[in-house]
Order: structure tokens, then sequence, then C-alpha cells
């Protein structure tokens, strides 16, 4: 597992809008058996993204946001099969992060 690695999510209730769980975490905790996660939802389940807080990605030919306010831990086990990394969009997936908790 890769910082920035794009996941499949396995939960069959949230799936639809949430297709996919961004890894967050830093290569350097790999060890651990968590991962903290951002999840990226479609634009129709969210809605209008706000500038600098919610980056938008396309992915296997959808457009997903992060929803950076929505940040949680999650065993690794629940992660399903890797499909790409968004390392590329480190630099804004990083300023949406600072935004969240500096405000700029």
């Amino acid at each position: 597992m890769a910082q920035f690695d794009v996941y499949e999510n396995q939960n069959p209730e949230t799936k639809e809008s949430i297709p996919y769980l961004l890894d967050l975490q830093a290569d350097l905790l790999d060890d651990l058996t968590t991962r903290v996660v951002a999840p990226l939802f479609t634009i129709a389940a969210m809605g209008k993204p706000v500038d600098y807080l919610n980056p938008q990605f396309r992915i296997n030919r959808t457009t997903v946001s992060m929803s950076t306010a929505e940040l949680a831990g999650v065993s690794q086990h629940v992660l399903g099969n890797k499909v790409c990394s968004l390392k590329k969009y480190r630099a804004e997936i990083i300023a949406a992060i600072d935004f969240l908790f500096t405000g700029f």
C-alpha cells in the first residue's frame, strides 16, 4: 500500500455514491494495520465541491471529488482492489488537507 493509492470501496451500502477510497497515510507508517483514507464521492452524490477542500479527479471514466472533511481510519482488509495512484496530484491533495486543518 502506498500513499495516494486509490482502492475500490467494498461497502455495498455506500459504494454507489463513494466508489473509491484514497489512501492518505504516509508510507513510513505502512506497518500499521489501519490506513487513513478520504472517500471519493461521485459528483452527483456530493453536490457542488468547495474550492481547495474538494479536489476532483477522473478515475475510470467517473469524475469523483475528495471529501476531505470525512477522513477516516479503516482496517487495511476493508480496502478493495487498487485502482490507480493519484500521486501526480500530491500538491492538490495536501493543499486540501492543509485547508481543512489550517483554513488556508
